[in-house]
């Protein structure tokens, strides 16, 4: 099925292969797996969780023009790990869900690729293309369940303003 969203991962080889959300995507054909940085198309919607922006439903047209990007890599190395995407991709930080992933279950932004990708498109919304990325593993679509009601409204919000309002109602 074609989706209207091209999905990219710059992957930066820190993590376990085994456990790794973003080289499933790749296998499957979601997304396209970039291992250098600089072969990356610019102007993306680049998830970023120390972005001062959130995404919202306003950042539909940038993503279905260009695509969304995630970064994959160690928890420990990213904040040096976004300094130069931060530069020539739209910056855009997710609003509080809950990890599904059985690594990181119920923790607060401590998602997976997977996840991210998921919560974006959901988002944007394309929930049934954020479904078919969940459909991969057992346990990831419980992150829609366990994030249902932030989720529904986040996508309801028009702009970055208002889903960091609802975002404060889950903080």
């Amino acid at each position: 099925m074609k989706h209207r969203i091209r999905l990219y991962v710059y992957h930066t080889g820190e993590d376990d292969p085994r456990k790794c959300t973003a080289r499933k995507l790749a296998r499957f054909g979601f997304v396209k797996l970039e291992k250098n940085i600089r072969r990356l198309p610019r102007n993306l919607v680049l998830l970023n969780p120390l972005a001062e922006k959130s995404l919202s439903r306003e950042d539909l047209k940038i993503a279905e023009r260009n695509g969304l990007l995630a970064l994959d890599c160690s928890w420990k190395t990213v904040d040096t790990s976004f300094e130069y995407l931060d530069r020539i991709n739209y910056s855009r930080a997710l609003p509080f869900l809950l990890a599904a992933n059985p690594v990181n279950y119920g923790k607060p932004f401590k998602l997976t690729t997977l996840e991210a990708f998921a919560a974006s498109l959901y988002i944007l919304g394309e929930q049934d293309y954020a479904m078919d990325l969940l459909n991969l593993y057992k346990w990831a679509p419980n992150f829609l369940v366990l994030n249902e009601k932030p989720l529904n409204e986040y996508k309801s919000a028009k702009n970055s303003s208002e889903v960091v309002e609802i975002m404060k109602h889950y903080l």
